[in-house]
């Protein structure tokens, strides 16, 4: 049966498109199918008798109308008699002649050139949206195996109106929100950037990113990108508190006795906090040992202020009463509740700070003598 030959050209620049933008040719082909079946049926009142074979190898594609061989033909669109069959086959020279027979099939070839204009527009058309799909797609495949990662950006330009930054994250444009942004940082065009990837939604425009620099997820990777005991699981980031900008408490566990995670975090003269209290605009970064008791995890997460003692109030809601020398309580609260609100958000719990002597200064006490 004589092929119908298309342009090696155009199955050239498939190979091109698959090469330069990295959609996959099959995806292509699978498209343009389907653009020329749905020119067949407008331009021959086919139905689903319409059969396309496409071979990129040779570089050739044949398009067929399948017909039915029938006695008597109810539906010439989609069938024939045997008289016809055969002379169809006789006319092509096809061998299947002799054997053709009521309840066989036949396809009918047709030629590129019956499509005509809007067929050929048709596939045009469905080839760029194809690709534009198809890139899409992988940009949001792309992007989604960066979720909850940390990436470098680049500041491509500042929205002073809403004090917003438009970053560029490979072949994409994110924006990072006002909200999203470190409260004491200035970013400038054409400064790169850490941000964490919160989530990769896809939306009809493409893929949606929500970046952000005040996640406390941005630190956790931090420390796993400069920590190796924290990569390979030795050291464990069991919670993290943090206020963007000011301060971060971070509560790590090892279950190797011969490792200290405060030490592998803080690093060797300080060097591996060092580095990612730089990234984080001077942030500053508490560091304290987690443990399964929440009495000593409460007292280590007050640090740096000493803890006299924790009572548990309530296991259920997780209400505790803290004490603490009275010269620490300024320390164990911090500045603007600061120190007793990261170490609330750590532990889970509702912390309660009293002093040992149970005089808070709001007023000078009794003298009794």
């Amino acid at each position: 049966m004589k092929e119908t030959n298309m342009n090696a050209e155009f199955f050239d620049a498939l190979d091109l498109l698959e090469k330069e933008k990295n959609v996959s040719k099959a995806y292509l082909l699978d498209k343009i199918k389907n653009a020329i079946i749905i020119a067949v049926k407008r331009d021959y009142r086919a139905q689903n008798n319409i059969k396309v074979d496409i071979d990129p190898d040779r570089k050739t594609f044949n398009v067929y109308l399948t017909k039915a061989v029938v006695e008597e033909v109810s539906d010439s669109d989609s069938e024939m008699t045997l008289a016809d069959a055969k002379a169809f086959y006789k006319k092509s020279k096809d061998e299947r002649l002799s054997i053709v027979e009521v309840g066989d099939v036949v396809d009918l070839p047709l030629a590129t050139k019956d499509f005509g204009r809007i067929a050929a527009q048709t596939a045009k058309h469905v080839i760029r949206q194809g690709i534009r799909e198809a890139e899409r797609s992988k940009l949001c495949e792309e992007l989604q195996s960066k979720q909850d990662e940390v990436i470098t950006a680049t500041v491509m330009r500042m929205d002073h109106k809403r004090g917003a930054a438009v970053l560029e994250i490979g072949n994409s444009e994110a924006f990072l929100p006002k909200t999203e942004m470190v409260p004491s940082e200035e970013l400038f065009e054409g400064d790169k950037v850490k941000v964490y990837v919160v989530d990769v939604s896809v939306t009809e425009r493409g893929p949606k990113i929500m970046i952000s620099r005040t996640h406390p997820g941005l630190v956790r990777r931090l420390f796993e990108m400069e920590v190796p005991e924290i990569f390979d699981g030795t050291v464990e980031i069991k919670s993290i508190s943090r206020e963007a900008g000011m301060r971060t408490k971070l509560a790590v566990y090892s279950k190797d006795e011969n490792i200290d995670p405060i030490g592998s975090c803080i690093g060797q003269k300080g060097t591996r906090v060092a580095n990612i209290v730089d990234e984080l605009g001077g942030e500053k970064i508490d560091i304290v040992l987690w443990n399964p008791d929440p009495v000593k995890f409460i007292s280590e997460a007050l640090r740096p202020a000493e803890v006299v003692k924790v009572e548990i109030v309530d296991a259920e809601n997780k209400v505790c009463s803290v004490t603490v020398p009275d010269h620490q309580l300024s320390l164990a609260i911090g500045i603007k509740g600061q120190n007793a609100r990261l170490a609330a958000r750590l532990t889970g719990y509702k912390i309660d700070i009293r002093p040992a002597s149970g005089y808070y200064g709001e007023e000078e006490p009794e003298n009794n003598s």
